[in-house]
């Protein structure tokens, strides 16, 4: 059928679906094993939603069943790219992916411990950081005794690393 035939309310609605965590091209997707644990946790949530799904018509289904099937779609590819790292396997002296840093801030003395973590997984409330970030990068082939510069527009923050684990 000519699509001068068919109305405007027909037309199926392309699902609007936010992008996952930042991931610069040709970056390695990098996970930890609870990062993966937490993509397969939100796989399954979704393929659930997807099975239970119910709604009042059958356009608002179909429309519901478009947006959970590109989320799935970005997730797979998502999942399909991640590389899982162990952490046993990691120089235990040296900051690689995984690591749990401890710094002190030189300026205020201040004591913060982060985990250095794929993109998915990265939550700044949590102390994980992205292995992309600016501190992450900054951290990365460092040990302890070692000092690093973040760079800020008005001020650099100077921090000493005073202990690495890998948990």
């Amino acid at each position: 059928m000519s699509r001068g035939f068919v109305k405007e309310d027909d037309q199926e609605e392309v699902p609007m679906v936010p992008q996952r965590a930042f991931l610069p091209e040709g970056v390695i997707n990098f996970v930890t094993r609870g990062g993966m644990d937490q993509l397969l946790g939100e796989k399954e949530r979704l393929i659930n939603e997807k099975e239970t799904l119910s709604s009042t018509s059958e356009n608002e289904k179909r429309i519901a069943l478009n947006h959970i099937n590109a989320k799935l779609q970005l997730l797979n590819s998502r999942i399909a790219e991640a590389r899982l790292v162990n952490p046993s396997e990691q120089p235990q002296d040296e900051i690689t992916f995984g690591a749990t840093v401890t710094l002190k801030n030189e300026q205020s003395g201040k004591i913060q411990t982060f985990q250095i973590v794929g993109v998915d997984e990265a939550d700044i409330a949590k102390s994980k950081l992205s292995f992309i970030s600016p501190l992450a990068r900054e951290l990365i082939n460092k040990k302890a005794g070692d000092k690093v510069t973040l760079k800020r527009d008005r001020s650099d923050i100077v921090f000493e690393i005073i202990g690495i684990s890998y948990m």
